[in-house]
């Protein structure tokens, strides 16, 4: 697989100071900084992390920012990159196949249990967020930021805590795909009538709809990622 484009340092989004929790042992806070970073995309597969700029955005010394990369380390979220240091992975084409094989389980369960339990505050906020990838002036990284909105209020919806804590494990591998599938023209059009589907199915209080929509939902989501994949080899 060709390697991902690196962003420019200076282009780099700031790390959130402000998710740094007092209330942890500062090693804690730390990775919890630096994973939900690599969760919104802060860094991205081939970015290089370094220990010193890290500390020095977060106003900490480098032992506990270390200790932070270890545990990045042992999720297999980042991995050295020779004499690069460390870098973030990428996933290969049978951990892609893997992830969006428990993605359609657990989002599948999700959009059920929604379906049971979302209160019409959440029902509405879906349908706002949907309507917003029709707007004109959208771009990629706006449609990625929207779709996972969309899922993450699914989720609070079902009210289940197992569910969600499973889901924000994925999270990570999520993480390391690279580039968005809204890259792919249409693929905005797509999901917004995929999410339309199972947003119709969660409001009518169909539970066994509402898991096949979300399903198809991610097996389509899948090809797109496998076509992107592909387009990336053939560019090599």
């Amino acid at each position: 697989m060709k390697e991902p484009k690196r962003q420019a340092e200076s282009q780099r989004p700031k790390l959130d100071v402000a998710r740094m929790q007092p209330d942890l042992p500062l090693g804690d806070a730390v990775f919890r900084v630096l994973r939900r970073a690599l969760q919104d995309g802060v860094w991205r597969p081939g970015d290089r992390l370094r220990e010193e700029e890290v500390a020095r955005e977060l106003n900490v010394s480098r032992t506990p920012v270390r200790e932070a990369l270890g545990r990045l380390q042992s999720k297999r979220l980042i991995e050295p990159g020779g004499a690069k240091g460390l870098v973030v992975r990428a996933l290969d084409l049978g951990e892609i196949l893997e992830l969006y094989a428990m993605r359609e389980i657990l989002e599948g369960a999700a959009a059920s249990l929604a379906a049971q339990h979302a209160s019409s505050s959440e029902i509405d906020s879906l349908a706002d967020i949907n309507a917003a990838f029709r707007k004109p002036e959208i771009d990629a990284a706006e449609m990625a930021r929207l779709n996972r909105l969309f899922h993450d209020t699914i989720v609070r919806a079902a009210r289940n805590r197992y569910l969600q804590i499973a889901l924000e494990e994925l999270q990570d591998g999520i993480a390391l795909l690279g580039d968005t599938t809204f890259s792919i023209a249409g693929r905005g059009a797509t999901a917004h009538d995929e999410h339309h589907a199972i947003l119709a199915a969660i409001a009518a209080r169909k539970a066994e709809a509402a898991g096949e929509a979300a399903r198809t939902h991610i097996r389509e989501a899948l090809r797109q990622r496998l076509k992107l994949s592909q387009g990336v080899e053939l560019a090599r």
